[in-house]
């Protein structure tokens, strides 16, 4: 989310958004104009201005090309316009990391993500850790140490550690639990899940 400081959002001043945009009835009216245009002129410069635009992206390995809304989420063209259901729409406000996908290999929540910020982008959903029919090994610990108890929340976790075990093969169990906080278990199945981590750590050291 943009950052709002002294009342700007970054890039575009509340002035500048009002002036752009107009209020209440004249907005109305100016808002299909600006929509029809490439960016409208601020202090800072040229802001782009979207009704919709064509993306291209590479989700699990397959590109896709899809037209999005300015105001559309990563998540909802998954889920609901490209059919793939791994990442879970739970609390929508990035706080319980049930979405969580890796877009270039970050770790990011896909609720709070624009789909136009994935163009040109590669995306991975935990649709996409198994290679060659194969489990990644961090899937294969959850299942060995019962790390999931309802599941509702696990893609995210698997996406998660995997993104973190690809730097840290070797990490502390303090490590695990920072590198997972941003993940929610309502179950409470922490020490399952922690030690599933730590054992598919050890399976991919030894790889």
């Amino acid at each position: 989310m943009d950052k709002r400081t002294d009342g700007k959002v970054r890039g575009v001043s509340r002035r500048d958004f009002i002036k752009g945009m107009g209020a209440g009835a004249l907005g109305s009216a100016v808002i299909p104009q600006l929509l029809g245009q490439e960016a409208i002129q601020t202090k800072r410069g040229r802001v782009p201005v979207y009704e919709k635009k064509q993306v291209a992206l590479t989700v699990n390995g397959k590109p896709a090309s899809l037209m999005v809304a300015p105001n559309e989420t990563l998540l909802d063209v998954l889920r609901d316009r490209l059919g793939v259901t791994g990442p879970k729409k739970v609390c929508d406000h990035g706080q319980c990391g049930g979405c969580t996908v890796l877009l270039d290999g970050t770790p990011v929540y896909a609720c709070m993500s624009l789909a136009i910020r994935a163009d040109g982008r590669s995306v991975t959903t935990v649709e996409g850790l198994a290679k060659d029919g194969r489990l990644h090994p961090v899937q294969d610990a959850f299942i060995e140490n019962d790390g999931y108890q309802c599941g509702f929340c696990t893609p995210g976790f698997l996406v998660t550690a995997a993104a973190f075990l690809d730097g840290n093969r070797n990490p502390a169990t303090g490590e695990i639990e920072r590198a997972l906080s941003g993940n929610l278990c309502r179950c409470g199945n922490y020490p399952k899940i922690h030690r599933a981590v730590a054992a598919a750590a050890r399976k991919m050291k030894g790889a």
